[in-house]
């Protein structure tokens, strides 16, 4: 028999269960450290896209009312002014419904579940399963 096999042998039964709870107690803890650094990266991504979103927004929006305003006199100039402003109103409605919608779209395609951990987490049940049986 080789070295390392009576070695093992030589370990009680207590013992082997002791080193088996020390190298699950480390994973559980490796795992979970894992888990937060995942999720932290995930949130603070999605909250600096979201910060930008709304700071762009309010940006876009002054310069879109400045606009509108300009394009709604210059159309006065040629049809009644209710009726330019309807126009004005409808196109900057359209343009502002198709900007959300991908935004949105953006979002909803973020996956906040942390995968690799979740991943590494059955990986170390299949490797505990094993070592148990």
């Amino acid at each position: 028999m080789p070295k390392q096999e009576i070695a093992r042998e030589e370990k009680s039964l207590g013992d082997l269960f002791a080193a088996l709870a020390a190298d699950t107690s480390t994973l559980v803890r490796q795992e979970i450290a894992l888990a937060q650094t995942e999720v932290t990266y995930k949130v603070t991504r999605a909250g600096k896209g979201l910060g930008f979103l709304a700071v762009g927004g309010a940006v876009a929006y002054t310069a879109v009312l400045a606009f509108a305003a300009a394009v709604v006199l210059l159309l006065a100039q040629f049809i009644p002014a209710w009726i330019a402003a309807l126009v004005v109103a409808a196109v900057v409605g359209l343009i502002s419904y198709f900007m959300v919608t991908a935004a949105l779209h953006k979002l909803k395609t973020t996956d906040p579940l942390p995968r690799n951990t979740i991943d590494t987490v059955k990986e170390d049940v299949r490797w505990l399963k094993k070592e148990i049986s």
